[in-house]
């Protein structure tokens, strides 16, 4: 788990520090009311199919990471894979909602904001796969995602909401 965490970082840093560097073209160059209100609006949509009141297909890569990468050793092997996993690219993308983050790191957050997104993806994405693989393996995982799935992705599209809105706060 260790590197595969190392790799979610890496991953999720350069696309975190991609994001900020095109961000602050962005945000130099469109005024803050039309960034701020394209973002909003984008909350509300996403917030909308979190909650079920919306349904819509998220851009995502409908394949995994290759097999073969955890066959390159631990080290090697789990860094890709955490790499690969943290910058999103190859992977499914059941929610919307880090599509909203890194919406927010283009149009609204500052360099140091977009990097410390970046890692709190990176340690959401870590949290989830260390408590599946902590969990039993007779499948009670899956099912409890399941039945928890609606108030889950609730709770925590409020929490990313939430804290977007404070982190711009903070940012002035």
């Amino acid at each position: 788990m260790f590197y595969f965490g190392l790799g979610l970082l890496l991953g999720a840093s350069t696309v975190a520090f991609v994001a900020g560097v095109f961000g602050g073209v962005v945000q130099a160059l469109v005024p803050a009311p039309v960034r701020l209100g394209a973002l909003a609006l984008l909350a509300a949509v996403v917030f909308a199919r979190e909650t079920g009141l919306a349904s819509f297909r998220v851009p995502e890569n409908r394949r995994l990471v290759p097999e073969h990468v955890l066959h390159k050793g631990r080290v090697i092997g789990g860094v890709q894979f955490g790499f690969e996993m943290g910058t999103g690219m190859r992977t499914y993308s059941p929610s919307a909602q880090p599509h909203l983050v890194l919406a927010a790191m283009v149009l609204a957050l500052p360099f140091g904001g977009a990097l410390a997104a970046g890692v709190g993806f990176a340690l959401a994405r870590w949290v989830m796969a260390a408590a599946s693989m902590a969990h039993s393996d007779d499948g009670s995982w899956t099912a409890a995602w399941k039945r928890n799935q609606r108030r889950l992705a609730v709770a925590t599209a409020v929490t990313t909401i939430g804290s977007l809105v404070a982190g711009l706060a903070i940012s002035g």
